[in-house]
């Protein structure tokens, strides 16, 4: 396997995160998986030198010693002697996770990190589920947090809910606009906000290109997020305002992450599948996507947000509410 395997692994590919596993433990555990693959390969053979050993003379009855040419191994390039040939990898990593949240984590090996570079510079959206409960607050906005407050939920209704996300929606759409830096009065903007690429120039607050409800059994609801710059904590804090909009409290159960820029679930290597050739064909498989996915979203005077998918209009309306827009970026 050696360089030859080595020369596989520059790239991008993507790992289900499951919860509660901390993103470095992953990182450390992909790059242990990757080494030991890598050093498991056959090793070239030996060199031999010539020696000359004394021994007894052939068909000699007296105990006569003489040197003789022999051909033996060199050790220097042995394992015993010299050790692993791999002992570390480069290997970075993208839109992180905490530990509590769950989904698709992107990484780089090799020159492959420059690559998540890119992935920065192009803004591209990322998309969430997430599970709120509603009836009571914590002071985390996790369900497993510190009890604030339990409050009746028996008058909100899916219609209530599905409100206050158009509006949530409206208000994270003309700030989209604003981080944009677009003349709303030329073409090119009208152009940009049909077809929904629209991106930031800089850093901002997190913004939400897209949120619709997809369950809703009270106490219990589903959300779908489309967002850019956002953290898991700011995702929960959502779910939290979102509670008291509708004059009731709400936290956050989980939140999982589907897809990040043009890496999707089905593209994830779950924790069995960790190993040198699954990680190899990841990133030689998705190669040829990455560099064109990046090449369109870089070009210039082009967004990067994805087009809007349907049930995801980009034309709703609402009040300028602050409703999940901090002050600071996410990562």
């Amino acid at each position: 396997m050696g360089l030859a395997g080595l020369a596989r692994l520059h790239g991008l590919f993507a790992a289900y995160k499951p919860p509660g596993l901390k993103w470095k433990h992953l990182r450390d555990t992909v790059e242990l998986q990757l080494l030991k693959g890598l050093n498991a390969g056959k090793r070239p053979a030996s060199e031999h030198r010539v020696r000359f050993l004394l021994g007894p003379v052939e068909g000699s009855e007296e105990k006569e010693l003489t040197l003789t040419a022999t051909s033996v191994p060199t050790l220097i390039d042995h394992p015993l002697v010299r050790g692993p040939a791999f002992t570390s990898l480069k290997i970075g990593i993208g839109h992180r996770l905490d530990a509590q949240a769950s989904g698709v984590l992107v990484l780089g090996v090799g020159r492959g990190r420059s690559l998540l570079t890119d992935m920065y510079n192009a803004h591209l959206t990322k998309d969430y589920t997430v599970h709120g409960l509603l009836g009571k607050a914590t002071d985390d906005f996790c369900e497993d947090g510190r009890l604030v407050e339990k409050t009746t939920y028996d008058h909100v209704t899916r219609e209530k809910l599905e409100r206050i996300l158009a509006l949530i929606q409206g208000s994270h759409q003309k700030a989209l606009v604003m981080y944009s830096n677009v003349d709303l009065q030329t073409q090119e903007a009208y152009e940009m906000a049909v077809s929904g690429v629209m991106r930031p120039t800089n850093k901002s607050p997190m913004l939400i290109t897209g949120i619709r409800c997809l369950q809703f059994a009270p106490p219990e609801f589903l959300l779908e997020v489309r967002c850019m710059h956002e953290t898991q904590k700011q995702l929960r804090r959502l779910v939290h305002e979102i509670g008291l909009e509708l004059k009731s409290t709400a936290v956050c159960t989980q939140v999982r992450r589907t897809r990040d820029g043009f890496f999707t679930l089905d593209d994830a290597l779950l924790r069995t599948q960790w190993d040198l050739p699954s990680i190899q064909d990841a990133i030689q498989s998705a190669a040829p996507r990455v560099a064109a996915e990046l090449e369109k979203n870089l070009r210039p005077g082009l967004g990067t947000q994805q087009p809007s998918s349907p049930g995801w209009p980009w034309d709703s309306e609402g009040p300028s509410s602050a409703l999940g827009l901090e002050s600071h970026a996410g990562h």
